[in-house]
C-alpha cells in the first residue's frame, strides 16, 4: 500500500475515533490520568502546610527557601517537555508507569532528607516525574475519551488539585492536633505521597496504549485492538498489518500549529492563561497559610495555629467545590467564558486582599483569599485541556508538555520571587503585582481565545511511510 493511501485511512481513523462515543473503559482511563493531579497536588501543597516547621530545623537563607519551594516546579518544567515527547516517540502507557514509579521512590526518600540542599535536589528531581505524567496524561485524556467529555474530564484538574489540598491540610492538621513531633510531622507529610502514587499505578497497570498514539506510530494491528475496547470501533478501514513511519519533529509541531488561525490563537491562549494562573497561584495562593499566620488569622494567644490550619482547609474546600463546577460552566459558557470568569474574580479577589493586608483586617483577608481561590479554580482549569485538544493526535503529548512549561516556568517564578517581592514591597504591592498577571488572563481570554468548545481536531497528517 502506497504512502498516500496509507495517510488517507490513517486521518480518515484519526477523524472517525475523535467523533465517536467513549466507552466506561474510556472514562475509566480519563479518571486514572486526572487522577495525577491530586499526587501533584498532595506533594505540591503539603510542603506549604509544613514550611514553616522545615524552617526551624533547617534554617534555610532566603535563597535557599526560593529553591525549596520552587524546586519541585523546575523539575516539573524540564519533565513536561521531556515527557511529552517521549510520550509521543514511545507511546503513553510506558510514560505513565516509569513516572509514577519514579515518584514513589523519590517521595520515600524526601522524608530522608538530612539537610536543606537534599530536600532541595529531592524536590527537584520530583518535579521531572510530575511534568511528564501531566503531559502525557492530558494526551491520554484527549485521544481515549469522547467529544465534549474529554473537555469535562481535561476541566476536572482543578478539582482534583482542590481535593489533593483538602486531603493534605486534613492528615497535617490531624498529625499536628495528635502531638506528632514537628521533625517528624513534615517528613511523614511529605513522603506519605508515595501511598495514593502506588494505588495508582496499580489501578493503571491494565489501561491499554491509546489507539491513535498507535495509529500514528504505524501499530495498525494493535490500534485495532485497543480501538474495539475504547470506543467499539473496529477501525475496519486499515490494514491488519503494521507499517514503520518517519517520527514527527518538534519543529513540526509548532509549523502546524502557527500554520492554522483556530490552533494558534487557542495555543497562544492557553501558554499566556497557564502562565498567569500558575504564577497567579504560587504567588499569593501557595503561601497562603504563611500569610495567615503572619496576619494572625486564626493564630491562638499560645502561637497555635490549629485555627489557620482550619481557615486554609475551609477556603481550599470553596476551592476544590469551584474546581469540580468547572465543567459545569464551560458546558454552559464555553472556554472563553469560564476563563473570563474565572481571572475576574480572581483579579477582584487579590485586590481585595491586597487591601485587607494593608489595612489588617482579617476577615477580609479570608474573604479576599476565598474569592481568589474560587476564581483561580476556574481560570485554571482549562488551559491545559485546550493546549492539548487543538494539537494533532501525534503531538498532543508534545503539545501538553507545552502548555505544561508555562505552567510550571511561571509557577517556579512566582514561587521563588515572591518572597523577595514581599521584602521589596511589603505584602501589599506584592499582591497587587500578582494581580496585574489576573488582568492580562481576562483580556487574553476576551480578545485571543477562540471558543473551541467540542472541537475536533483536524489536519492532514504529513507523514512518511517506509516498507
Amino acid at each position: 500500500m502506497d504512502q498516500t493511501t496509507i495517510r488517507r485511512l490513517s486521518d480518515e481513523a484519526t477523524q472517525l475515533l475523535m467523533n465517536k462515543a467513549g466507552t466506561v473503559s474510556s472514562r475509566r482511563g480519563g479518571w486514572m490520568m486526572i487522577a495525577t493531579i491530586l499526587i501533584e497536588a498532595w506533594d505540591l501543597y503539603a510542603l506549604s502546610f509544613v514550611l514553616v516547621f522545615i524552617k526551624t530545623e533547617y534554617h534555610p537563607s532566603a535563597f535557599e527557601l526560593g529553591w525549596l519551594t520552587a524546586g519541585v516546579q523546575g523539575g516539573a518544567l524540564l519533565g513536561a517537555v521531556l515527557g511529552g515527547v517521549v510520550a509521543d516517540r514511545l507511546g503513553r502507557k510506558r510514560v505513565f508507569i516509569l513516572t509514577m514509579v519514579l515518584f514513589i521512590v523519590l517521595a520515600i526518600a524526601q522524608g530522608f532528607s538530612q539537610n536543606v540542599w537534599d530536600l532541595i535536589i529531592l524536590r527537584i528531581l520530583i518535579g521531572i516525574p510530575l511534568g511528564s505524567d501531566i503531559s502525557n496524561g492530558y494526551a491520554y485524556i484527549m485521544e481515549s475519551m469522547s467529544k465534549g467529555a474529554r473537555d469535562r474530564m481535561g476541566s476536572r484538574w482543578q478539582g482534583m488539585f482542590g481535593l489533593g489540598e483538602v486531603l493534605s491540610i486534613v492528615v497535617i492538621t490531624i498529625m499536628y492536633v495528635a502531638g506528632t513531633d514537628h521533625a517528624i510531622l513534615w517528613r511523614v507529610a511529605l513522603a506519605i505521597g508515595a501511598v495514593p502514587a502506588f494505588i495508582l499505578l496499580l489501578a493503571r497497570l491494565d489501561l491499554p496504549e491509546t489507539p491513535l498514539s498507535l495509529i500514528h506510530q504505524g501499530r495498525f494491528t494493535k490500534a485495532k485492538e485497543v480501538s474495539l475496547r475504547l470506543f467499539d470501533e473496529p477501525l475496519d478501514m486499515l490494514p491488519n498489518e503494521d507499517v514503520k513511519l518517519l517520527r514527527p519533529k518538534v519543529g513540526d509541531f509548532l509549523q502546524v500549529i502557527w500554520a492554522d488561525r483556530t490552533k494558534r490563537r487557542a495555543t497562544i491562549f492557553a501558554w499566556i492563561s497557564n502562565a498567569c494562573q500558575g504564577a497567579e497561584f504560587t504567588a499569593f495562593g501557595f503561601y497562603l497559610p504563611v500569610i495567615l499566620v503572619t496576619a494572625g488569622v486564626g493564630v491562638a494567644s499560645n502561637a497555635n495555629m490549629t485555627g489557620t490550619n482550619i481557615v486554609t482547609a475551609a477556603i481550599y474546600v470553596l476551592a476544590t467545590i469551584s474546581g469540580f463546577l468547572a465543567p459545569v460552566m464551560i458546558h454552559r459558557t464555553g472556554h472563553r467564558g469560564v476563563a473570563m470568569w474565572g481571572f475576574g474574580l480572581a483579579f477582584v479577589g487579590l485586590v481585595v486582599g491586597a487591601f485587607a493586608l494593608g489595612a489588617k483586617v482579617e476577615w477580609l483577608i479570608v474573604l479576599g483569599a476565598a474569592v481568589l481561590m474560587w476564581g483561580h479554580y476556574w481560570d485554571a482549569s482549562n488551559g491545559m485541556t485546550i493546549a492539548s485538544m487543538v494539537a494533532p493526535a501525534r503531538f498532543k503529548a508534545t503539545a501538553s508538555g507545552f502548555g505544561y512549561v508555562f505552567v510550571k516556568a511561571a509557577s517556579f517564578f512566582g514561587a521563588f520571587v515572591f518572597p523577595f517581592m514581599t521584602t521589596a514591597w511589603g505584602p501589599v504591592g506584592a499582591t497587587l503585582a500578582v494581580s496585574v498577571l489576573s488582568l492580562i488572563g481576562f483580556l487574553s481570554a476576551k480578545f485571543i481565545l477562540p471558543e473551541v468548545y467540542n472541537y475536533v481536531e483536524s489536519e492532514e497528517v504529513r507523514a512518511e511511510v517506509t516498507d
